[in-house]
């Protein structure tokens, strides 16, 4: 008799955190795209572990890393492939989150929404540190964020709707998307001057 397939991975809702909560939004993202990396069969535990590693380092240094990056490289694949094993990966987790982030080829050319960063500042410090851009505010009732990393992406979302609802007593209408890997290291640059 077959072993029943493992269910997809379950993100749970995020509560509302102090300002000190970026850390451990930076822990989750890790924990939930570690989870589903090695539940998709993307990566081994071992590449997971060692990528782990590698994000905490590049964080405690200031420098935000994504740990599907971290997984690609680990697992050996060279600058002018990361494309390519960066949307598959991105797929993979995608697959497992309903509804499923779509891809969206022409993010790149929105423009920094850098009024709604300067008025949720705090919001701006987490999207930096999940490498999750905010792709475009309509007035903080529709509001689209986009990443490599669907999980990344569902995490600033949750983060977003809370804060705004918090502040203008009004739920937003959330898009999450997924970039491809150049326009996302294009935003990430733009959006967090990395």
């Amino acid at each position: 008799m077959p072993s029943p397939a493992p269910s997809p991975v379950a993100l749970p809702p995020l509560s509302p955190q102090s300002q000190s909560d970026l850390g451990d939004l930076v822990e989750a993202c890790l924990d939930q795209t570690a989870e589903a990396l090695i539940f998709t069969r993307a990566a081994s535990q071992v590449e997971v572990s060692h990528a782990v590693a590698a994000v905490r380092k590049s964080q405690a240094e200031g420098r935000p890393l994504d740990l599907m990056e971290a997984v690609a490289r680990e697992q050996g694949h060279q600058e002018e492939q990361l494309g390519g094993i960066m949307r598959s990966l991105g797929e993979r987790l995608a697959a497992n989150l309903n509804p499923s982030p779509q891809l969206i080829p022409f993010a790149g050319k929105l423009i920094a929404p850098s009024a709604f960063y300067e008025s949720f500042d705090h919001l701006h410090k987490i999207a930096r540190a999940l490498l999750t851009p905010v792709v475009f505010v309509e007035d903080t009732d529709s509001i689209g964020v986009a990443s490599v990393n669907p999980i990344a992406a569902t995490i600033l979302a949750a983060k977003i709707q809370e804060q705004v609802s918090r502040r203008f007593d009004i739920r937003p209408f959330l898009t999450i998307a997924r970039l491809d890997y150049e326009a996302w290291a294009f935003l990430t640059h733009k959006h967090f001057e990395l």
